[in-house]
């Protein structure tokens, strides 16, 4: 067991480390006022420019997985490819773009676009990754999944109602989805829909996922939906109705009827890890507001760091951290060696370990900041409200929790529980 970072890991990692040091933490304040002028729902200059930068320093779609043959390639397309880091070494530089919100972007590696390029990658045909995949990866459009529904509860992705019928040559989409990230980016082009082909099939063979073109008839986004009171545009989460919507059936169908669960299996592994990993560098973000300012204030006469409490709080923090780290590390380690599904525990164990570990410790840098705590000076605020939404997004607690104590009554019983499936493990948007 080695500890150590290899030299293409420091390398990546230190890469990432300094253009974020050297170019997007400048950018800060120009970002807040080009996001707080004109339109909510636009595209924000300072991220162009600095996504140029990156591009062109190949520091670009680090998140694109190496080529293996366990990603069911349709074809051969050498061309859609990125600089081919393993999970664990994209681990680390997820953890550096978690430090800066709107730093994932800038390396073309934000959600909902990393997993759709992921499906994309994996299942799509040639003319779909040409349509779609290419620019995606080029950073000049953007893409939503729809797969969340306001009707059902869409942690047990089998619920979902939203008809696909096929007419003609064409698919018929109804249904309304919710929770729609990214939807709200003027340069969002392209939908992931997941919807039900066949309601008589088996429980797992019902469900299909298509290509929509966001501006086709039939498609009314309804209401943008803020958490806890931010909007988080231009991104932004959107309710989204589909009536009588066409699509082509042969460009529109994702790797085949019935085929829909097992993309999306397959796109929530490496998605679920992802946000783990941008949640250590949100954790180590909190620690480090919290420190310096329980040793910039006095109160009582000492500085607010000398109190016991505070030296508590600090140190459960810090040993939070570096627990979540090396299981997040762990996860992806095993990932890369045996397989998402033979990695399925550690993927659920950190789903649920880190946006709880980093709560705790932003909701004590919260407390330690007093009333600007909680005021957006500080950007703890926001941070907590993001973090909130992960102990839902790819699948609530609950459902992880479920599916660990499966795994674990498993190991310790003659024979596994009858008619669990892995595939159980539920999604959420």
């Amino acid at each position: 067991m080695d500890f150590d970072l290899t030299e293409r890991q420091q390398y990546w990692q230190g890469r990432v480390r300094e253009f974020i040091d050297r170019k997007i933490r400048p950018a800060v304040p120009t970002y807040y006022e080009q996001d707080a002028a004109g339109d909510r729902w636009k595209v924000i200059q300072i991220v162009e420019d600095l996504k140029a930068e990156a591009k062109a320093a190949g520091i670009w779609n680090l998140f694109m997985p190496p080529r293996s043959a366990a990603h069911h390639h349709v074809d051969e397309t050498f061309e859609f490819e990125g600089p081919g880091l393993t999970n664990l070494e994209y681990a680390l530089c997820a953890e550096e773009m978690g430090r800066v919100g709107f730093a994932s972007e800038v390396f073309n590696c934000s959600a909902p676009d990393t997993g759709n390029m992921e499906v994309f990658h994996r299942y799509g045909t040639r003319a779909q990754k040409e349509k779609y995949l290419g620019r995606l990866m080029n950073g000049e459009i953007r893409s939503a999944f729809l797969m969340t529904e306001p009707a059902v509860a869409s942690s047990d992705a089998t619920n979902i109602e939203t008809r696909i019928e096929r007419d003609g040559d064409d698919y018929v989409i109804n249904g309304t989805k919710w929770w729609s990230s990214g939807a709200g980016d003027p340069r969002c082009e392209i939908a992931i829909v997941m919807g039900k082909t066949d309601f008589g099939a088996k429980r797992h063979q019902q469900q299909s996922m298509v290509l929509m073109p966001l501006n086709s008839p039939g498609v009314n986004i309804k209401r943008h939906l803020p958490v806890f009171g931010y909007d988080d545009a231009p991104h932004g989460h959107m309710e989204i109705e589909l009536k009588d919507v066409r699509v082509n059936a042969e460009e529109a169908m994702l790797l085949g009827e019935g085929r829909g669960f097992e993309i999306a299996q397959g796109r929530l592994g490496p998605g679920r890890i992802h946000h783990c990993m941008r949640t250590i560098g949100v954790a180590e973000e909190a620690i480090s507001k919290m420190a310096k300012r329980l040793q910039s204030r006095v109160a009582f006469g000492k500085k607010i760091a000398e109190y016991s409490i505070w030296e508590h709080r600090i140190a459960r923090a810090r040993i939070d951290i570096e627990m979540t780290r090396l299981l997040c590390l762990k996860a992806a380690d095993m990932m890369d060696k045996v397989g998402n599904k033979s990695a399925a525990a550690e993927i659920a164990m950190i789903k649920v370990q880190a946006p709880n570990m980093a709560l705790s410790i932003i909701d004590d840098a919260i407390q330690a900041h007093g009333a600007g705590g909680v005021s957006e000076d500080f950007g703890l605020a926001k941070a907590y409200a993001h973090q909130r939404t992960l102990r839902l997004a790819d699948g609530p607690d609950e459902v992880h929790e479920r599916a660990i104590a499966r795994i674990e009554f498993a190991k310790h019983s003659e024979a596994s529980e009858p008619g669990f499936s892995s595939g159980d493990i539920g999604v959420s948007r």
